[in-house]
């Protein structure tokens, strides 16, 4: 027992000292007083939108670690893009965005007139957190459970609709893939972010979304939302009381949609590791965890190089989407 424990103890003392080592050697290679001032995290999405809430759940804890103020900024528009460009064109070295899937993987398949090319001019930081996403429809929708409802939405045909926060997000590309593996076939209404769709919902407008899941069950709870099915291979431990689609029928579709942090292309290495270090570090603590298992995303915090083979492989699987189903933007 002693010697376990005295094992455990050294383990932990050497794994402390190379995590140390490894902070003291990204800040040893930092820029002459970087940080000197506030930095600037964009997010692409209204405020109360998921990739908000992340950010806003990081700032506190990376200001302490930079000992410097970090402000948070919403530049909604253009599902996530506007903020994500931004991001990319800025010099200063002190901004950096949190994003979604899209905005760092098939941003320029889907529009070639896109101003950035997230391979060339954004640089991996973190990956954050990942979640299944969640099929909603109002309270009113028809059906007792999931095969009904989607029985009711192939009768309906075009004449349902689904929201979305903008083209080319998964949210929409999402509900391309499931449209051309169960034969329905609603129509898409774009809005400016996830808080929007929900709002057209409960309001009657829209007949169906792909939600995070920390925003569907907040309004499922409420009951002003129903809960059809969530998109992972089985029940997620982030919304257990929800089925999985494959439960109702629908095979072979598995999506996640996942928040990380980027930078400028143009940011010097050191700093990018730096924040990669400090947000990562953040992200696995037991502390942040609970905050986004709450916000509904199993947490992450991955290198620039786990980052960077998830933009990799995700831009195979919605490029493809996108080229099946003739995505694009008007």
């Amino acid at each position: 027992m002693f010697r376990h424990l005295l094992k455990n103890a050294i383990f932990s003392i050497v794994a402390t000292a190379v995590a140390t080592g490894a902070l003291a050697q990204n800040s040893s290679k930092l820029p002459n007083g970087w940080p000197s001032r506030p930095l600037h995290i964009l997010v692409g999405f209204p405020g109360g939108s998921s990739p908000d809430l992340v950010a806003r759940a990081l700032q506190e804890p990376l200001s302490k670690a930079l000992g410097q103020p970090v402000i948070v900024e919403n530049r909604p528009g253009a599902g996530g893009n506007i903020a994500a460009n931004l991001v990319a064109k800025s010099t200063d070295d002190y901004t950096i965005g949190v994003m979604i899937n899209g905005n760092l993987t098939i941003a320029k398949l889907l529009n070639p007139a896109t101003p950035y090319d997230p391979a060339k001019d954004l640089a991996p930081i973190s990956l954050i957190g990942t979640a299944p996403l969640v099929l909603a429809a109002p309270v009113s929708a028809p059906g007792h459970d999931a095969r009904e409802f989607l029985a009711a939405a192939r009768q309906a045909g075009n004449k349902w609709s689904y929201g979305s926060p903008g083209v080319g997000t998964v949210g929409q590309i999402g509900m391309e893939l499931l449209k051309g593996k169960i034969g329905i076939d609603p129509v898409h209404i774009p809005y400016q972010g996830n808080p929007q769709v929900i709002s057209a919902m409960i309001g009657g407008q829209v007949n169906l979304a792909l939600l995070p899941p920390g925003l569907a069950t907040t309004q499922i709870r409420a009951g002003k939302l129903k809960a059809i099915g969530v998109t992972s291979a089985g029940r997620s431990a982030l919304v257990p009381e929800i089925p999985s689609l494959a439960d109702a029928g629908v095979k072979g579709y598995q999506l996640e949609i996942w928040t990380a942090a980027a930078a400028p292309a143009s940011m010097p290495k050191a700093i990018v590791a730096h924040l990669s270090t400090l947000i990562s570090d953040i992200v696995r603590t037991p502390e942040m965890r609970q905050k986004l298992f709450i916000q509904g995303w199993q947490a992450v915090g991955s290198s620039p190089e786990g980052l960077e083979n998830r933009i990799k492989s995700d831009t195979a699987l919605l490029g493809g989407v996108i080229k099946s189903r003739n995505i694009h933007v008007d």
